[in-house]
């Protein structure tokens, strides 16, 4: 019951003048099974749109001869290609006239340079909506149809076209059912010129991962739960609909402001906590709701919609976990995205990053054998960037890889300068963060092997520090990659272990050497019996699998005690030190502390 494919046959047409573009924009909606057609000017477009069923367009606002706010207008003038979603294209300093926009029919924009995830959103956002509109006007002419046919035939028919707008799986009502609630609420803010209501987009956290590490069956299962317990904390009055895959949409018919929307959101978000038990598996999940609150503020229902998945994703952006209101400054917080990531860009070229080294202390010996590296942004104006600004924004526009890369590189020669001058031992470590995305990349043992080749550095003395997502997401491609880490004596950790994942099957298939306790579980040590709670339970686990474990945030004496007493065997925190640049690091190392 899965929907992956859903989309995957639409028609997209790309308007622009620019050939580089172009390729860009091709490139990234074929990779996504999308048909694509493009048009190097706005005559071409409108050939083209007559020609072909066009589901989207992607449109260019300055182009000769007919700009993109013509080729819309011209577009929406024309019964057949009238009702085709345009999306605008435009770079910030264009003087992009987003009234103007809207005035000639432009149902969204996208600023330029592009974000590839929130491109794919919007596309498929909208795509959603048209299909939603062909399949209302295929039922509408099937009623046409089935209304000529007997009288006692219509009942019959009333129960297919029931069936029709009800999602298969779960039985709750679908897109094309909830959009028309929508219009009906609209429609009577209309009239009704104090009543309110609210739209809530509902995305699952992990979905993929349970999906994936516990199979189909069990995620439609999952499915099912939710559903169920959706309905379970929603009034008879509001409506719960499955959009397709993880995604639900609630409508709220008597929301009167964001208060009472974000009180029912808070419900769910905890009801979602508790624990889903499928088949004996018990799965935590969590999920990320974004609010819009309709009024007759709105003119078209999919824009109200549209608002919500905004709200949603930056919900996923804070953290997830939690609900984000539509507003004004979700735009503004798009234009500082884009700004962070010119300016992202602009430090890769200028080299303004900087490393930073951890201590990581043995605990049985209390003395320091290894570090870790953790990247610093030093910015021309604005000094030190703190890791959280700048972090999920490289990860999201894919950059995270190039900064990984080169920080992978500055460790390791790093590393072999202390070595070489006699100022840390030959077989003192350093542990390295490993994006899920530096998975992705092609020769990507050779570059390693090149890097470790270059500083000249022991592969023993190399620790990579992975993600659980990076390693329950991935496919059998991510476990040839870590086995031919591990044959060359690279060491392999799972950083910010405990947060989340239910089922630990993946960990006895999978090469790892240590678990990496988060720093939350551990700053919460005193709050339970020695030998009970995720601490005792983590470090248990990795004795067991013949792994060792690394604490995370040790910031007191109690807790290191703590640690000791459960054999946990390292730990890192502000207890020993905070992160420091290389000669302030070698500086501690030198004095040889012992804890």
């Amino acid at each position: 019951m899965n929907q992956n494919l859903l989309f995957y046959s639409a028609n997209i047409l790309i308007v622009d003048d620019l050939p580089t573009n172009l390729r860009l924009l091709d490139s990234v909606l074929t990779q996504q099974g999308y048909n694509v057609f493009k048009a190097i000017n706005g005559k071409l477009a409108l050939r083209a749109s007559t020609t072909v069923d066009i589901d989207l367009i992607l449109l260019d606002i300055l182009m000769p001869e007919l700009n993109g706010y013509e080729v819309c207008r011209r577009l929406k003038a024309e019964a057949k290609t009238a009702k085709i979603p345009v999306i605008f294209l435009s770079a910030l300093n264009e003087g992009f006239d987003r009234l103007k926009a809207f005035e000639v029919g432009g149902i969204d924009y996208i600023n330029k340079p592009l974000v590839v995830d929130e491109l794919l959103i919007k596309v498929q956002t909208q795509l959603s909506l048209r299909a939603a509109g062909k399949e209302i006007m295929l039922l509408d002419r099937r009623i046409e149809e089935l209304t000529k046919k007997r009288e006692e035939g219509i009942e019959s028919v009333k129960n297919n076209l029931e069936i029709v707008r009800h999602d298969l799986l779960t039985g709750l009502p679908n897109r094309v059912l909830f959009m028309e609630a929508v219009e009906s609420a609209l429609q009577r803010s209309r009239i009704e010129t104090d009543y309110r209501f609210a739209v809530l987009f509902l995305d699952c956290d992990r979905f993929k991962v349970i999906n994936n590490s516990l199979g189909y069956l069990l995620g439609d299962e999952l499915l099912n739960s939710m559903a169920r317990r959706l309905q379970d904390n929603l009034s008879e009055q509001d409506m719960v609909a499955r959009l397709g895959d993880d995604e639900f949409a609630i409508l709220l018919t008597d929301a009167q402001d964001i208060a009472s929307a974000a009180e029912v959101a808070d419900k769910i978000l905890i009801a979602l906590k508790e624990p889903f038990n499928l088949q004996g598996h018990q799965v935590f999940i969590s999920a990320s709701i974004g609010i819009s609150l309709g009024g007759k503020n709105y003119q078209q229902t999919e824009h109200i919609l549209r608002d919500a998945a905004t709200a949603m994703g930056r919900a996923k952006v804070l953290g997830k976990s939690r609900y984000q209101t539509f507003d004004i400054t979700l735009h503004q917080e798009a234009l500082r995205f884009l700004q962070i990531e010119s300016e992202l860009r602009q430090a890769i070229k200028e080299n303004q990053f900087r490393v930073y080294y951890q201590p990581i202390v043995c605990l049985n010996t209390g003395k320091i054998d290894g570090v870790e590296a953790l990247l610093r942004w030093q910015h021309p104006t604005r000094g030190f960037v703190a890791p959280a600004e700048f972090i999920p924004i490289a990860e999201e526009t894919g950059l995270i890889a190039p900064i990984g890369n080169w920080v992978l590189q500055e460790a390791c020669h790093q590393l072999r300068q202390w070595q070489a001058a006699g100022m840390v031992k030959e077989s003192f470590t350093i542990s390295v963060n490993f994006s899920p995305q530096q998975f992705s990349q092609q020769n990507l043992i050779e570059r390693i092997d090149q890097i470790l080749m270059q500083a000249q550095l022991n592969p023993e003395c190399l620790k990579l520090e992975i993600t659980e997502s990076a390693i329950v997401e991935k496919s059998q491609t991510t476990v040839s990659i870590l086995q031919q880490l591990r044959s060359r004596n690279i060491q392999l950790s799972i950083d910010d272990f405990g947060i989340g994942y239910s089922s630990l099957s993946y960990l006895h298939s999978l090469p790892v050497n240590a678990l990496k306790v988060d720093k939350f579980f551990v700053q919460n040590l005193n709050e339970a019996p020695i030998n009970t709670g995720i601490v005792p339970a983590i470090i248990r686990l990795a004795k067991t699998m013949g792994m060792y474990a690394i604490a995370e945030g040790i910031e007191t004496i109690e807790q290191l005690e703590r640690l000791r007493m459960l054999d946990c065997d390292c730990g890192q925190g502000y207890l020993f030190s905070q992160p420091l640049p290389p000669e302030k690091v070698i500086e501690l190392i030198a004095r040889e502390p012992q804890w």
